[in-house]
């Protein structure tokens, strides 16, 4: 499936104009043959707004969720992207996947939140697995930080995950992330990981970019610069299943051994 990453901050403070900037990117993904577009952490309101959050924060199924779906459906690819979600009086860092048919496929609540700034504004998800079908993969969703913990990211290869996309908002001086760990994460689990970043400066966050696809075989087969940019890669089922039978990783696991870990 190929899947395009937006590496954008989109315009801070504005739904209206962020989905805007997603609606363009959707159709030159559209064009390049894209069935997935994936969109940083937050995109639909941007990440440093403060308060703002709060107020334009939206349930999964609120307006914001309709506008993408029409995106979606009238491009006629899949759409993952980050946003505030309000559930009752709790706000959370979530990520959404919308079909190519404009269905809600999956939502997924950030469950490791990053500093004081987000432990101010959100509540933590509970739910680590969180999957779709999508282009004859199994779609799995994570955000940022959650990348970060090595449980987290086996959990999903325990769960059959293929592709495990990942909004984010990678922050200076973290940038060895991107460069590193992501392709470390998509060999050890043995999965494609494709990891959207923001760029810039938003407030007091200056955004690395950096986005990249990852593949099972540990190597980027894309990789973003420090601007704004749409950049492509292929998470081929073939190549992944050759990668499964030939690494052990998994197979040999000896899960009697790790009780200490939890």
């Amino acid at each position: 499936m190929r899947t395009a990453l937006l590496q954008s901050s989109g315009r801070p403070g504005s739904v209206v104009e962020n989905l805007k900037v997603l609606d363009e990117a959707a159709g030159r993904a559209a064009a390049a043959g894209a069935g997935l577009l994936a969109a940083p952490e937050m995109f639909l309101t941007g990440y440093a707004i403060g308060d703002d959050i709060a107020r334009l924060a939206e349930p999964a199924d609120g307006d914001s969720a309709d506008a993408v779906a029409e995106i979606a459906s009238r491009h006629s690819l899949a759409i993952a992207y980050g946003y505030p979600e309000r559930s009752g009086d709790a706000v959370f860092n979530s990520a959404q996947l919308i079909s190519a048919t404009g269905d809600r496929r999956a939502n997924y609540r950030k469950t490791h939140l990053f500093g004081c700034f987000e432990r101010d504004h959100f509540t933590p998800g509970e739910q680590p697995v969180v999957q779709a079908e999508l282009g004859g993969l199994t779609v799995g969703l994570m955000i940022c930080y959650d990348v970060e913990f090595p449980e987290n990211v086996r959990a999903h290869a325990l769960a059959g995950t293929d592709l495990l996309v990942v909004p984010t908002a990678q922050m200076h001086p973290f940038q060895f992330v991107a460069e590193s760990m992501i392709p470390v994460r998509a060999f050890e689990n043995q999965m494609y990981v494709a990891y959207v970043n923001r760029v810039g400066q938003e407030g007091e966050f200056e955004f690395v970019g950096l986005s990249t696809l990852a593949g099972p075989d540990g190597i980027a087969r894309t990789r973003a610069g420090r601007g704004e940019e749409l950049v492509f890669a292929d998470a081929d089922p073939v190549s992944l299943a050759a990668s499964r039978e030939a690494n052990p990783y998994l197979h040999d696991r000896r899960p009697g051994l790790y009780g200490s870990l939890v």
